[in-house]
């Protein structure tokens, strides 16, 4: 199992727009989450075994923090053509099998990916009322198979900080999950023509 760490987008850089179907086609955008104090976009997928690891502690922090508080999003960047196993139809399996019921996008053309700098799934991004990044790196200190629980302590911590004004401790330890599968030409550093 491959193991790829985030590439920790520099604090206080604000948040990359975007406009992104759901799996039912559904267009959503970031402007659709100006309310909420708190903005967590979230890149994962349904196959890499990191995220599977944690999929039951993402659809619980839905449940634990309020939609009018925090607004979390998903959006899963790998390219559908090579693993089918992430393609549209596989998302909403997946959203219903976990209970995932924040909007989860597809980003086919993985240009969203590359305005975040997302290198991994799981890759967070947590944006203030601001909309400015106070925090991206890991959900907590469980990987598959160290016998950690998955708790979400990073995160939870750095979320309960916005919603309380509190400041988000500036020392935060890099994501780490399977790379974002890149289509052909597509990966980040690659100044050749994009198919």
């Amino acid at each position: 199992m491959a193991r790829t760490p985030s590439t920790m987008l520099e604090l206080g850089t604000p948040a990359p727009d975007f406009r992104l179907p759901d799996f039912t086609g559904k267009q959503v955008a970031l402007s659709d989450f100006k309310a909420q104090r708190a903005l967590l976009v979230m890149f994962i997928c349904n196959h890499c075994p990191f995220v599977k690891h944690i999929r039951h502690e993402l659809a619980r922090l839905r449940r634990d923090y309020g939609a009018d508080d925090v607004a979390i999003v998903a959006i899963n960047s790998n390219d559908i053509v090579a693993y089918p196993a992430d393609n549209a139809e596989a998302m909403a399996r997946e959203a219903r099998e976990v209970g995932y019921t924040f909007p989860y996008l597809l980003d086919e053309a993985q240009q969203v990916a590359r305005a975040y700098r997302a290198a991994c799934t799981p890759d967070f991004y947590l944006f203030g009322p601001d909309r400015r990044l106070v925090y991206r790196g890991q959900l907590d200190d469980s990987r598959p198979g160290n016998d950690v629980p998955v708790t979400g302590r990073d995160l939870r911590a750095a979320i309960d900080a916005v919603l309380s004004s509190a400041p988000v401790p500036s020392e935060q330890r890099p994501s780490i999950g399977c790379n974002i599968k890149w289509k052909p030409g597509n990966e980040p550093g690659y100044h050749g023509r994009t198919p």
